[in-house]
């Protein structure tokens, strides 16, 4: 009788279910720790995986100093990690993407390389931000002006009459130059026509078409802006 009746007042399996279901404030606080807890280590989980992520990026650099008109080696670059906040629009992240192109602007030992220091289809019209930007060899009157000319200046491209008296006129207004013939080994100015080399001027569509056309029978200048 006593078994019969211990084993009637014994809770049950089902009764132990429903009660550790039943809410009740100790339960909940269990949860809502639990619940903080795991919170906690997911946001701890992805800051960790943002900031090796942004500490883990390859760049393309210069291995040394880079002079315009270059054409890369592989000897110029190294590849190395930077933080993602600091890593410009537009950088290369592959060295192939990089070799043979020829520069368009001083590049110093362990500068990072972007596209608009390599000479590209898209280079006019990142440096004028028109659609329609071409680039147009000039070979100016004077290599002394085109030997203190640097990239990025900004141009006003004007014939070159043979005499003083002579009307200029102006063929392009705002162009960008995006190569110059510097001589980087010849140090101080270049003077005269002697070994005169061509810049790379950015304008335009319809400017490049008419110095292009007037560059073929005459002398060509600049004003510097």
């Amino acid at each position: 009788m006593r078994g019969f009746l211990r084993s009637e007042l014994s809770p049950r399996v089902v009764d132990r279910v429903r009660h550790a279901l039943r809410p009740g404030w100790t339960r909940s606080v269990v949860i809502r720790r639990a619940a903080a807890i795991v919170l906690v280590l997911c946001a701890v989980g992805a800051t960790v995986v943002g900031h090796r992520s942004e500490q883990s990026r390859a760049v393309v650099v210069a291995a040394r100093d880079l002079t315009p008109g270059h054409a890369i080696s592989a000897d110029d670059l190294a590849v190395t990690d930077a933080p993602g906040e600091l890593i410009p629009t537009g950088a290369v992240r592959l060295t192939a993407d990089a070799l043979g192109r020829t520069l368009v602007g001083r590049v110093r030992a362990g500068e990072i390389l972007t596209d608009v220091r390599l000479l590209s289809p898209a280079l006019p019209a990142q440096l004028t931000g028109r659609a329609d930007a071409r680039l147009v060899p000039v070979r100016l009157a004077d290599e002394t002006v085109a030997s203190v000319l640097r990239e990025g200046d900004v141009v006003d491209v004007l014939t070159a009459p043979d005499a003083p008296t002579s009307r200029k006129t102006v063929l392009a207004t705002g162009a960008i130059v995006a190569l110059t013939s510097h001589n980087e080994e010849a140090g101080g100015l270049a003077s005269g026509r002697s070994g005169a080399r061509p810049i790379l001027l950015a304008m335009s569509e319809d400017e490049a078409h008419d110095v292009a056309a007037v560059g073929l029978d005459g002398p060509l200048t600049v004003v510097v802006h």
